[in-house]
């Protein structure tokens, strides 16, 4: 797996990022451990986690696994803050309070005294401003070695940008953006991709398959063990199973069966090598997933890209 730079950053990612959504919940420790090892062994390094994954366990999870590939063998990119909740649940939050207790409790439990990169998510009840000044905080301090945003939009980012640009006072150099980004999810983020490269960030890419959509499993029923078969994790597939996205998952069938590849395989590197993209954060749930994911990769004949651009053109 190759290494890419992160932008004009010094920060260095693996093409593929490993996401940690269902770690504690839908994947056990055992499961996360053979899917962790795996993608390290494959050269993969960049693993996204947030307060609210597996419903706050992934952090534990991940804890306990990080001294069996070494902490200087990843690169840790936190996403956003959180607080606790009466119940007990974690409730994402983009408040300068709520975002520096959850790293701090993250850093905490995970062994570590900082991370690579903090993604600060979206909050419309928190100004832009008090949440960049909780990553700068934590970018002087040392808890973060870069600072970035995740799903806070085009206005937003540029906005963010600007500001880190100069230098001002509680405003840190922005590295990186994450967005989901597929062949279904274009819409409104191409506008974003090409800000993004014009400043010299790097775009993390999440949901690569569309909540695995774009795999053609769903073309005829709903799988039993899938994501669209779970009451907590379908509505990260609902929009994507739209009747209007029928003809683009046919085409990337076609375009596998023409390739002998997966559509899996064809979806994905559609994603990893699209311009501006660092890296493509894909979120297994087995490590029997994880290792068909890593199976492939060669990057796209220029016509079948060419046709997978019109046909997916929002």
């Amino acid at each position: 797996m190759r290494s890419r730079q992160c932008g004009r950053s010094g920060l260095r990612v693996s093409e593929l990022g490993l996401g940690t959504l269902t770690w504690g919940r839908d994947t056990d420790a055992h499961e996360a451990e053979d899917m962790l090892t795996t993608f390290v062994s494959a050269g993969g390094t960049l693993v996204d986690i947030a307060p609210t994954h597996g419903d706050g366990l992934a952090v534990d999870v991940l804890a306990s696994l990080m001294p069996l590939v070494g902490r200087h063998r990843l690169v840790l990119a936190w996403r956003g803050g959180a607080r606790l909740d009466a119940d007990g649940h974690w409730i994402a939050s983009a408040s300068r309070s709520d975002m520096l207790a959850s790293l701090d409790d993250a850093l905490t439990r995970l062994g570590t005294d900082h991370v690579d990169l903090w993604l600060a998510g979206p909050d419309l009840d928190v100004p832009l401003e008090e949440t960049l000044s909780a990553l700068d905080f934590a970018w002087r301090t040392g808890r973060t070695r870069y600072a970035g945003l995740s799903h806070r939009g085009t206005w937003d980012s540029a906005a963010a940008t600007e500001l880190g640009s100069h230098g001002n006072p509680g405003h840190p150099p922005i590295v990186a953006i994450e967005e989901e980004f597929s062949l279904l999810a274009r819409t409104d983020r191409e506008e974003l991709l090409t800000g993004a490269r014009a400043s010299g960030l790097g775009v993390l890419a999440h949901s690569p398959l569309a909540g695995g959509v774009l795999t053609g499993k769903y073309r005829h029923s709903t799988p039993p063990d899938s994501r669209a078969a779970s009451p907590h994790l379908r509505h990260l597939v609902d929009s994507s199973l739209d009747p209007a996205h029928l003809g683009v998952v046919e085409a990337v069938v076609r375009a596998a069966e023409g390739l002998e590849r997966t559509p899996m395989d064809v979806a994905l590197t559609w994603v990893r090598d699209a311009p501006g993209v660092v890296s493509a954060i894909i979120g297994p749930r087995t490590s029997r997933q994880l290792s068909q994911l890593l199976d492939g990769g060669e990057p796209l004949p220029t016509q079948i890209r060419r046709v997978l651009d019109e046909v997916s053109r929002p």
